[in-house]
C-alpha cells in the first residue's frame, strides 16, 4: 500500500508500505481522507516538530477518516464498512494521574501520538491507503457527517478543548487572534458553545474570509490598518507567534481572560507580557484534547460546518504540492486534504 513518509527535512515520499493486518482489539481502515496539520508541515520542513526530532521515517498524518475494512478478533460494536475517525492519542503506561489532573488524559505525561517522532521508535500517522487501528481509538461517524468532513473531527477537538478551557461562553464577546485553521475552528467552537460576538483578527485576508464563514461577526486584517479591539473580556489567540502576545494581552480587558491555543515555540522568543501582570490577566493554555473529539462530532451532526475550512483536496501522490499550498501563504490555503484511498 502507499503511504505519505517523511524522511528528514525537505524529503517527502510516497513510500509502498506492507498491507496491515489487524491483530486482537484492533481494525485495518481504508483510510479516506486525512487533513494536513501544522506538524506534519514541520517535520517535512525541518526534520522536527518541538522538540520531537526525525530519527527514522514517519509516516505522517494524525487528521483522518474513513471506513473499517478488517475487524481482528475481541471487537465489538464495530462492522465492516462503518465509517469513522479516530482519537489519535495513546497513553504509554499506566495511565494513572494524579487527583489534580484526574481525567486530564492530554496532560498524562507519555502519549503516542500518530504522525509523532515523540517516542523512538516513532509512530507512525495514517497517511496511508490503509491503517492498523486500535478499535478503542475509533469514534463512530453520525449519520450526515461525511468522511471528508470526519477527519476534521480531531481539529475541531483541539478547538473545542480551548472553548472549554474558557468556562461557560453563553452571551460573551470574545477575540479570536489568528484565522488559519485552528483559529477557525475555535470561532465555530464559540458560536456553537453561545459566544454572543466574535471578532477574527488576522494578517491575511483569505483567512479572515474563512473566518467569517466560520461565523464571525466581524473580521479585522491588522497588517493593512486594521486594529487589534480594545477590553475584551475573553481571547483566544491562536496565531502562536511570540511577537503579537504584548498586543493580545493589552487588547484583553483588565481582569480579562486569555486562552493560548496557538503552539508557542520551545526556544527563547522575545515578548512583551507586562501586561499580564499590570492587567491582572489569566492566561490559560489549551493543548491536544481529552475526549472532546466525541463532543466534535455531535455538533457536526447538530449543523456546526466545517467545511468552509477546506480550501484544497488533493490525491495521495500529490502529497508534496498539497505541503507546499499548505505552506504557501499566498495559496489562500487554510486547511488542505488528502484523499488517501477512495470510498468503496
Amino acid at each position: 500500500m502507499k503511504a505519505v513518509v517523511v524522511h528528514g527535512a525537505n524529503d517527502l515520499r510516497i513510500d509502498e508500505r506492507p498491507e496491515p493486518v489487524a491483530g486482537h482489539g484492533e481494525v485495518v481502515l481504508n483510510v479516506e481522507w486525512g487533513g494536513i496539520c501544522g506538524s506534519d508541515l514541520s517535520y517535512w520542513k525541518h526534520g522536527a516538530s518541538g522538540t520531537a526530532t526525525l530519527n527514522s521515517p514517519l509516516v505522517l498524518g494524525h487528521e483522518i477518516a474513513g471506513c473499517i475494512a478488517q475487524l481482528g478478533s475481541g471487537v465489538e460494536n464495530f462492522d465492516v464498512g462503518q465509517p469513522v475517525t479516530v482519537h489519535p492519542a495513546e497513553l504509554v503506561g499506566d495511565g494513572v494521574l494524579p487527583v489534580r489532573l484526574a481525567g486530564r488524559t492530554n496532560l498524562y505525561p507519555h502519549v503516542r501520538y500518530f504522525g509523532s517522532a515523540a517516542f523512538d521508535p516513532h509512530t507512525d500517522g495514517g497517511f496511508s491507503e490503509r491503517k492498523r487501528v486500535r478499535a478503542s481509538q475509533l469514534r463512530s461517524l453520525p449519520d450526515g457527517v461525511d468522511t471528508l468532513r470526519g477527519a476534521l473531527a480531531e481539529p475541531l477537538a483541539v478547538a473545542m478543548h480551548a472553548v472549554g478551557r474558557a468556562g461557560s461562553l453563553a452571551g460573551r464577546d470574545v477575540l479570536v487572534n489568528g484565522a488559519g485553521p485552528i483559529g477557525s475552528l475555535v470561532i465555530a467552537a464559540a458560536k456553537y458553545a453561545g459566544a454572543r460576538t466574535v471578532i477574527a483578527t488576522d494578517i491575511n485576508d483569505a483567512s479572515l474570509r474563512i473566518a467569517k464563514s466560520m461565523g464571525a461577526d466581524e473580521v479585522r486584517n491588522v497588517a493593512s490598518g486594521g486594529a487589534l479591539p480594545d477590553d475584551v473580556e475573553l481571547v483566544f489567540e491562536a496565531s502562536g507567534v511570540p511577537g503579537v502576545l504584548g498586543r493580545v494581552l493589552r487588547a484583553a480587558a483588565r481582569g480579562g481572560t486569555v486562552v493560548q491555543v496557538g503552539n508557542l515555540p520551545g526556544a527563547p522568543s522575545p515578548s512583551a507580557l507586562g501586561d499580564l501582570v499590570t492587567r491582572e490577566i489569566t492566561w490559560i493554555g489549551s493543548y491536544r484534547f481529552v475526549d472532546e473529539i466525541s463532543d466534535a462530532l455531535v455538533a457536526m451532526a447538530n449543523g456546526l460546518d466545517v467545511s468552509p475550512v477546506i480550501t484544497h483536496k488533493f490525491a495521495i501522490d500529490q502529497a508534496a504540492e498539497a505541503m507546499t499550498v499548505a505552506t504557501d501563504p499566498a495559496s489562500g490555503s487554510s486547511k488542505v486534504m488528502l484523499q488517501l484511498s477512495q470510498a468503496n
